[in-house]
């Protein structure tokens, strides 16, 4: 039997339904999907969870609701993977009643959380020690040195820095603990982006007042985004090299989805997942079971 690679997929609200038939497609049709490969954990956020960084999400979701997703995912054995990386946080913010309810709710000890800042952090490995801390690429970690400091911690896992993907010297230091590196295959953003940080805290603020109708003057922004994109960019790790990643010992690979389109996230999954000569099948699974959910949801609204 292979071992098992486990890939990181984005959006687990957004994108449920679209995770949920991934998980349930791999269970039944085995044979499609590349040997060995696992869904590792669904990470994102709920809307309007303050806590929250890297892309603003608002909105509302209800308590039942929350529950009904975290048991959803976890009752497949896939654990949720919450993204606090708001590098704004402060001790003010740590009381926030929708985010304690989530980790509440959450707190099972199968489930994960990505941290950026010290202060919330600490906070959640004092009050929530059950959750499974990843070290996230909001940090920006760029420095070889500083990496293998953050690999010193205790991390579950540290997920590289997209620009070191492909840096021959960074990745054969890596090596020896390569089962604790995540790495984030096909970021869309463009590579040594100057803006990056400046890019999230300007989400961050969004995040914390509840507001996204000014867009980041991004030099490099776009009106529509495709998968095609992310495979022009320099940190692009194609299906074709994931073997070598694999045979190094990396373990743990990441998919981008966050606040782009759907359409965007299938194309990645088929790409990384599927065997070549299944992918139309199971782009046909997906649209399918699509469709189906979307036709119960409008028959319900219609009652």
């Amino acid at each position: 039997m292979s071992k098992p690679v486990y890939w990181h997929l984005p959006g687990f609200c957004v994108f449920r339904n679209l995770n949920n038939i991934i998980i349930d497609l791999l269970k039944e049709f085995p044979g499609c999907f590349h040997d060995g490969y696992r869904v590792g954990s669904v990470y994102g956020t709920f809307p309007s969870a303050i806590w929250n960084g890297g892309r603003t999400t608002l909105g509302f979701t209800s308590k039942n609701d929350i529950e009904r997703i975290v048991k959803g995912y976890n009752d497949k054995g896939v654990p949720v993977r919450y993204t606090w990386t708001n590098p704004l946080i402060e001790e003010k913010h740590l009381s926030d009643t929708l985010c304690n309810l989530i980790m509440r709710i959450s707190d099972n000890g199968m489930n994960q959380v990505l941290v950026n800042t010290p202060v919330l952090e600490n906070y959640l490995r004092e009050n929530y020690p059950n959750f499974k801390f990843i070290s996230s690429t909001t940090k920006r970690i760029t420095d070889p040195e500083k990496l293998m400091d953050e690999l010193g911690k205790d991390y579950f896992m540290v997920v590289l820095d997209y620009d070191m993907n492909h840096n021959e010297d960074v990745l054969k230091s890596l090596e020896p603990m390569a089962e604790r590196v995540e790495i984030l295959v096909d970021e869309i953003c463009f590579p040594n982006c100057p803006k990056r940080l400046e890019h999230y805290r300007d989400e961050a603020v969004k995040q914390l007042d509840f507001e996204i109708a000014k867009p980041f003057p991004c030099p490099n922004r776009q009106a529509t985004k495709s998968f095609e994109d992310c495979m022009k960019r320099p940190a692009f790790i194609s299906d074709e090299e994931i073997g070598s990643y694999i045979e190094r010992g990396f373990e743990n690979f990441k998919l981008v989805g966050r606040g782009l389109p759907q359409s965007l996230v299938i194309d990645s999954y088929i790409y990384y997942l599927v065997k070549f000569d299944k992918q139309e099948f199971i782009r046909n699974q997906i649209n399918k079971r699509l469709a189906d959910i979307a036709a119960k949801q409008q028959a319900a609204r219609r009652r």
